[in-house]
C-alpha cells in the first residue's frame, strides 16, 4: 500500500469513527473522548517518561480523572453537579500527592522531573478535553453539531494552512520550532477557517453566527499555537511523530494537538461571552 493510499484509508476510518462517536449520542461521545484522552495521555507520557510503565499508568489515571467526572455528571450518573464538581476537584489533589509518595520510594535520579510530567499530562491534556463536556452541553442539552463544528474548524485551519504554505509560503512563522510553517500559510488557514465558520452558521443555525465567528478566530489563533507547541515538544525530544497508531498520520496527539489546545479558550468564550 502506497503512502498516499495509506493516509486516505486511515483518514476515512478515522473520520467515520469520529462522526459515529459524536452523533451516536451522549454515551458514545463520552466513550469516544475517553479513548482519545487515554491515547493522547499515553503517547505524551510514553515520550516524556519512556522507561517506567508504572509512572505512565499513574499519569493516565490522573489525567483521565477530570474528563471521567464531568462526563458522569453530564450523563446524570452523578447527581448534584455543583457539589460533585467541588468534591472531585478536591479529590484529585490526594491523587496527585500520591505520586509524590511513589517517587519517594522509587530511588529515581529525577523524581521531580517525573512528577512534573505526570502533572503536566493533567494540565496539558486531561483538563482541556474535560472542558469539551461543557461545550457539548453549553445549551443545556447534548449538541453534537458544535463538537463537529469545532473539529471541522480545526482541521480546516490546518489543511488550508498546509496547502497555502506549500504553494505560496515564503515568510517563516517560527523557524526555530517549525521550519515549514509560514505566515502565508497561516493567513490561508485563517481565510479558510473564517469562511467555514460562516457556512457552519447556516448548516448548524442553533449556534448563532457571532459564536461560530468567535470559535473560528479561536481555532486560527490558539489552534495554530497548539500545533506549534506540540512541534516544540517533539523537537525537544528529537521525535518526528508522537506515535504510529494512525498509519500515515502519526499518533493521536499529532491529530488532536491544535484541537485540545484551543478547547479552554473555546469553553471560556462560550460560557462567559
Amino acid at each position: 500500500m502506497s503512502g498516499l493510499t495509506q493516509r486516505v484509508v486511515t483518514a476515512f476510518f478515522f473520520v467515520a469513527v469520529m462522526v459515529g462517536g459524536i452523533y451516536g449520542g451522549r454515551i458514545t461521545f463520552a466513550i469516544l473522548f475517553t479513548l482519545i484522552t487515554l491515547m493522547c495521555l499515553w503517547e505524551f507520557l510514553n515520550l516524556t517518561l519512556p522507561k517506567n510503565t508504572t509512572r505512565k499508568i499513574i499519569g493516565v489515571i490522573i489525567g483521565l480523572f477530570p474528563f471521567a467526572v464531568v462526563a458522569l455528571l453530564k450523563l446524570d450518573v452523578l447527581k448534584n453537579p455543583a457539589q460533585h464538581i467541588l468534591h472531585s476537584s478536591l479529590l484529585i489533589l490526594p491523587m496527585i500527592f500520591l505520586t509524590f509518595i511513589y517517587e519517594l520510594f522509587t530511588k529515581s535520579e529525577k523524581p521531580f522531573s517525573n512528577l512534573g510530567m505526570m502533572v503536566l499530562g493533567v494540565v496539558y491534556l486531561g483538563l482541556p478535553i474535560a472542558s469539551l463536556n461543557f461545550i457539548a452541553y453549553e445549551s443545556g442539552i447534548y449538541n453534537p453539531n458544535i463538537i463537529m463544528g469545532l473539529l471541522l474548524l480545526t482541521w480546516t485551519n490546518d489543511t488550508f494552512a498546509y496547502f497555502t504554505g506549500s504553494k505560496l509560503g515564503k515568510t517563516k512563522l517560527l523557524e526555530r520550532i517549525s521550519p515549514k510553517k509560514t505566515w502565508e500559510g497561516t493567513i490561508g488557514g485563517a481565510i479558510g477557517t473564517i469562511g467555514l465558520a460562516l457556512i457552519l452558521s447556516y448548516v448548524f443555525p442553533e449556534v448563532p453566527l457571532i459564536k461560530w465567528a468567535g470559535l473560528g478566530i479561536i481555532a486560527v489563533i490558539f489552534g495554530g499555537i497548539g500545533d506549534l507547541i506540540e512541534s516544540m515538544l517533539k523537537r525537544s525530544l528529537g521525535v518526528k511523530d508522537t506515535g504510529t497508531i494512525l498509519p500515515g498520520h502519526g499518533g493521536f496527539l499529532d491529530r488532536f494537538d491544535a484541537f485540545i489546545f484551543m478547547l479552554p479558550f473555546a469553553t471560556a468564550y462560550l460560557l462567559w461571552f
